[in-house]
């Protein structure tokens, strides 16, 4: 029963589509990353264009995240995700022929890294806001957790077969293979039954339903609570793995399949964490565990950015990446389960901005501190703010609870 309760969400056909789909895709996403990332360092060994790639990959998602989220509200959302992957197909496979041929320039890298974060600034809130299409709202916690999962599984495989591959034959592969992967989830995509979107009258102009998105989100008191401690980490804490080259090269002195076995060690603490969410029957007790992941994640920061063994430091990315992925989980879920469908996207789409939008910012800003007081200290300064942030809203916990309860619509699962 256990077992069934964990997967309930693919007993829905849809989402085994997406979901398997997903899991080949998100392989080829994370080779891709841990690709560019060596790529940029190889080329120029500076510890601040690395946190200007993730800058460029990321911010314009910022940017265009309210856009997307307002689309996702009006427009079919299956449509704009089969767009969405092709788009970022063509984009990898732009990446892997420039590569291949030898005639990447540090410039190339930065535009398509740009024109990829625009892509993810409609994709990302059009995904977040469609697992209620593939599963209804009673199997949307287990949906959004699965779906971490295999984020998480990816996030294991990926970086490790990255590692190998680049180290015997280069990084223009992995570029190629994620190209390759991304026609398994447009392959589900297209094999869906969705029913057939209704347009919404439109009776107001896009600028006024965005203003109206946030209105929203500023009127709900524990949504803002968890999305500014969500980009207040994303912006002192996520940037950790921007510097990851710098920590296995020159401090751990692991190379390439070094920096891949790191980033499996993240994955797969981020794997455990969702499986432990996609276990849970109910929404009880998941504002505690927002506040008690955001310290941990914190405190396994500071741990890893002191650490000078190989090995440790692997094995202290476990509980790092089982706090990150316990605290961005637990707080879509709770975000999810208090939006009415009305705002879904564009909520989500400041979710995205939040999570994914901040971190480029605080890449910018780690490139630099790394320059002038090294990977080590800019990463423990990271984890000091992350557990300020979780006191602060552990401290305001209480009091969000009343104003959860009306969003989640009387239900006694709420924020405890």
């Amino acid at each position: 029963m256990a077992v069934i309760q964990t997967f309930r969400a693919l007993q829905h056909r849809n989402f085994r589509l997406f979901f398997f789909g997903q899991m080949i895709s998100l392989i080829g996403t994370w080779m891709q990353s841990v690709a560019q990332s060596w790529l940029i360092y190889r080329m120029t060994g500076s510890s601040a264009l690395l946190g200007l790639v993730a800058f460029c990959s990321q911010f314009p998602m910022f940017l265009a995240a309210p856009i997307g989220g307002t689309v996702a509200d009006r427009q079919d959302r299956r449509r704009i995700l089969i767009f969405t992957q092709v788009a970022s197909m063509v984009l990898a496979l732009i990446l892997a022929a420039l590569t291949l041929s030898h005639a990447i320039r540090q410039w190339h890298i930065f535009v398509l890294a740009a024109l990829l974060g625009v892509v993810n600034g409609f994709d990302i809130p059009v995904r977040q806001s469609f697992f209620v299409h593939m599963v209804g709202r009673e199997d949307l916690m287990n949906a959004i957790a699965l779906n971490s999962s295999i984020f998480n599984g990816a996030r294991i495989v990926g970086p490790a077969i990255a590692g190998i591959l680049v180290a015997a034959i280069g990084e223009g592969w992995c570029f190629l293979l994620n190209a390759v992967s991304y026609v398994a989830v447009i392959a589900g995509l297209l094999m869906m039954r969705v029913p057939k979107h209704e347009k919404p009258e439109r009776s107001r102009s896009s600028t006024d339903e965005l203003v109206d998105g946030f209105r929203f989100i500023r009127s709900a008191k524990p949504i803002v609570a968890l999305l500014m401690l969500l980009g207040l980490v994303s912006f002192m804490g996520m940037p950790y793995s921007v510097l990851m080259p710098i920590f296995a090269d020159r401090i751990l002195h692991g190379g390439a399949r070094g920096l891949g076995y790191l980033m499996c060690a993240s994955g797969l603490g981020a794997l455990t964490a969702s499986v432990l969410l996609a276990a849970r029957p109910s929404l009880r007790g998941l504002g505690r565990w927002v506040s008690v992941a955001a310290a941990s994640f914190g405190l396994s920061l500071i741990a890893f950015g002191f650490s000078e063994r190989f090995w440790l430091s692997a094995l202290l990315l476990v509980p790092v990446g089982f706090s990150m992925m316990l605290q961005m989980a637990s707080s879509n879920t709770l975000i999810q389960a208090m939006v009415p469908d009305a705002f879904r996207g564009r909520v989500m789409a400041v979710y995205s901005m939040m999570f994914s939008g901040m971190a480029p910012l605080g890449s910018l800003l780690a490139g630099v501190l790394a320059q002038r007081i090294g990977a080590p200290s800019t990463v423990a300064a990271g984890g000091i703010v992350c557990i300020a942030g979780a006191a602060l809203f552990h401290r305001r916990l209480p009091g969000l609870r009343t104003e959860a309860r009306v969003l989640i619509h009387g239900s006694e699962t709420v924020i405890e």
